[in-house]
């Protein structure tokens, strides 16, 4: 039996979603999956991949463009294979007490592409974060790095799990 090739894609706007997807790619290569992270904005056809992962990060409730597009670019490949699907974005912990259901954008393209299920993981804004908006919030006292490494290994081992199966 062959390994089973999965993609992870991703759309960031300052890398806090690359890290999350990088992580999720390490693991299931751990558990022996040929595992690919690219950008989404690179990702054009996923027919060489048995699943998919794709995540995007949330910004004032609206998930990555990036993501969103590389959804519709491929909605028609990727009904045909399992695929999942994260978003990162809350600044604080609540992505860890409890789960958080997909923005209503996502839920859209979830049901689009038929994904079987979604993730909320919490995001990042530190001092090498551009953009105003990033230092003001800094500023304001809420920033840090909400990215939880074990919760983010133990979804991709679950993944892993439901692949072998």
């Amino acid at each position: 039996m062959s390994t089973k090739r999965v993609l992870v894609a991703y759309g960031t706007k300052h890398g806090a979603t690359a890290g999350i997807a990088e992580q999720i790619g390490k693991t299931l290569r751990e558990d022996g999956l040929d595992a690919v992270v690219l950008p989404a904005d690179d990702v054009h056809d996923v027919r060489a991949y048995d699943a998919v992962v794709l995540g995007g990060s949330l910004y004032a409730g609206h998930w990555s463009s990036k993501a969103k597009h590389c959804a519709e670019r491929n909605a028609e490949s990727l009904r045909h294979r399992p695929v999942w699907m994260f978003s990162s974005g809350p600044l604080d912990r609540s992505a860890e007490e409890h789960d958080i259901p997909p923005v209503s954008g996502v839920a859209r393209e979830m049901q689009l592409i038929g994904a079987r299920e979604h993730r909320t993981f919490g995001g990042s804004i530190t001092a090498h974060t551009p953009g105003f908006l990033a230092k003001a919030l800094l500023h304001e006292g809420k920033g840090g790095d909400f990215r939880n490494p074990e919760r983010i290994q133990n979804w991709a081992h679950h993944i892993s799990a439901e692949l072998a199966a």
